[in-house]
């Protein structure tokens, strides 16, 4: 290789694996349907998965041409995926909307799917942590930073995402709120700011070395976004040593975030802004774990 010749990423090594299990009058299709979801704004986060989910279809059909699928064919496929790979419903849902971007925005087929019923959406409920576990959480942090982090998570209901992206100047103690910018669905929202937050993240920033510059949270390394997974880790670790036992994540604070609010009164439509959804119903899901409405509910044995 001539020294002049730029090296190929990771990315586009992984690509090029995919384009050659993927028959020769097929190979159009990635690229076509890379090409409008950019120009349409879509997130890096679903490209990567209408891509990947195209793929799967790719390598299934061989050398059939994919543009020439009919709906009676996609139909037997999506069984296939789910009878025999065992595939689960949100994994479903996710491959008939690749495919649907496909051939209805791509090839501009209209109601190419309107036949193909939908698997039903299996609800999964939020997992939260109890008042008793948050503090146990919080108290096995030592690292003033990685307190911080948590502390932001939990006190306005943020998603990992958001506090990497979090900015100092997004954090107005004027106005005790929180700026989270371009957020989830390219999305801008304010949330409170909790006195006892700001209390921890003026400690954090006057104490901590180095001090961050632009982001809240930057990485020591390069002075920039701090890693997604390392503050999952960060979630994971402080977990192990508070001794809790439920199979939760950094989201878990998020969920939680949202409940509390719930069981102390406040009105499900303010913790829908809050949350940054889009639908109310997306929120709802709360309802059904908050101990609120049962609290006053006994049980027949307790008459026995």
């Amino acid at each position: 290789m001539s020294v002049f010749q730029p090296s190929i990423t990771t990315i586009q090594q992984n690509r090029l694996k995919i384009q050659t299990t993927i028959s020769s009058v097929n190979k159009h299709v990635l690229p076509a349907m890379e090409q409008v979801l950019k120009l349409k704004a879509y997130s890096s986060s679903t490209i990567r998965t209408y891509l990947n989910e195209m793929t799967q279809l790719l390598t299934i059909v061989k050398d059939m041409p994919a543009d020439e699928l009919t709906p009676d064919m996609l139909k037997r496929y999506l069984i296939y995926c789910y009878e025999k790979l065992g595939l689960k419903e949100n994994t479903l849902h996710s491959r008939i909307n690749a495919m649907k971007f496909y051939y209805e925005k791509v090839l501009r087929r209209e109601k190419f799917f309107w036949e193909i019923p939908r698997p039903k959406k299996q609800l999964i409920l939020p997992k939260i942590l109890s008042e008793d576990e948050l503090a146990r959480l919080f108290n096995a942090l030592n690292n003033l930073k990685h307190k911080a982090m948590l502390f932001t998570a939990y006190s306005a209901g943020l998603r990992v995402s958001e506090i990497t992206a979090l900015k100092i100047k997004h954090i107005d103690s004027g106005r005790m709120q929180i700026f989270v910018e371009n957020a989830k669905g390219k999305k801008d929202r304010y949330v409170n700011l909790s006195p006892v937050l700001l209390d921890i993240l003026r400690s954090y920033i006057k104490n901590y070395t180095p001090q961050p510059k632009e982001y809240l949270f930057e990485s020591e390394q390069t002075g920039t976004l701090y890693p997604i997974r390392t503050i999952q880790k960060i979630f994971q670790t402080a977990k192990g040593k508070a001794g809790i036992k439920k199979e939760v994540g950094i989201h878990s604070l998020r969920h939680s975030f949202a409940t509390h609010l719930l069981e102390k009164g406040t009105d499900i439509k303010y913790i829908k802004d809050l949350l940054g959804h889009f639908n109310i119903k997306t929120t709802e899901r709360y309802l059904h774990i908050s101990k609120k409405a049962l609290i006053n509910i006994e049980s027949p044995l307790d008459d026995l």
